[in-house]
């Protein structure tokens, strides 16, 4: 796996932004890299890694599947949304645009490993990481298999999303993430503290 730069403010900003939308990059990089791959460490960006039980949530789950559902539509070039990079050299040799079919099956798999365990795995487990990797490299010669693996994949979230079986909250918990985040601005600009009010989230 790339290593992982040291965080900054900018990175911090930016990670709250996609939780708060439940965007797939607030579960990404820094957040969830192995201890092995982060090269330089911060206490804010300890802080930031301590929280990432506390990001996860079935809104990022919906936003995986949204991900997904966005990228299956431009590789099928279906609706609004069939515009996608041009790679002829990958149709004409695959049939399909074997990279774009990758990215959206390993946003089905992360997003099952998010609903099913409550967490993300980085880089990919084996398996699936496997499977990405062989359709990337054209090893699946129909992309009618990979669409169909994707649409299993995703009939396994929602299931399991309907059925209750999800150990995630339905949001993230937003009141430890408001509190990490006030005293994290604040250090991060040397503020004092307001009143009563710790610098660092519990």
């Amino acid at each position: 796996m790339r290593p992982t730069p040291a965080w900054d403010h900018r990175t911090m900003i930016k990670v709250e932004r996609h939780t708060e939308h439940g965007d797939r990059e607030a579960a990404m990089g820094g957040v969830y890299a192995p201890d092995d791959a982060v090269m330089v460490r911060r206490p804010l960006g300890e802080q930031l890694r301590s929280l990432a039980p506390s990001l996860l949530s079935q809104r990022a789950v919906h936003r995986f599947i949204g991900y997904m559902d966005a990228q299956r539509q431009r590789l099928t070039r279906e609706g609004r949304r069939g515009r996608m990079p041009n790679r002829p050299e990958l149709v004409a040799r695959y049939g399909y645009d074997v990279k774009y079919a990758s990215h959206a099956l390993r946003l089905a798999y992360q997003g099952l490993e998010i609903a099913r365990d409550g967490r993300l795995t980085l880089p990919m487990p084996e398996a699936e990481r496997r499977r990405v990797l062989e359709v990337k490299r054209g090893g699946v010669p129909v992309m009618a298999e990979v669409l169909a693996e994707m649409d299993s994949v995703r009939r396994q979230i929602e299931d399991i999303l309907g059925a209750g079986r999800t150990p995630l909250p339905p949001e993230p918990d937003w009141a430890r993430i408001s509190a990490w985040s006030t005293g994290a601005h604040r250090e991060h600009w040397g503020w004092a503290a307001m009143p009563g009010q710790r610098s660092q989230a519990a």
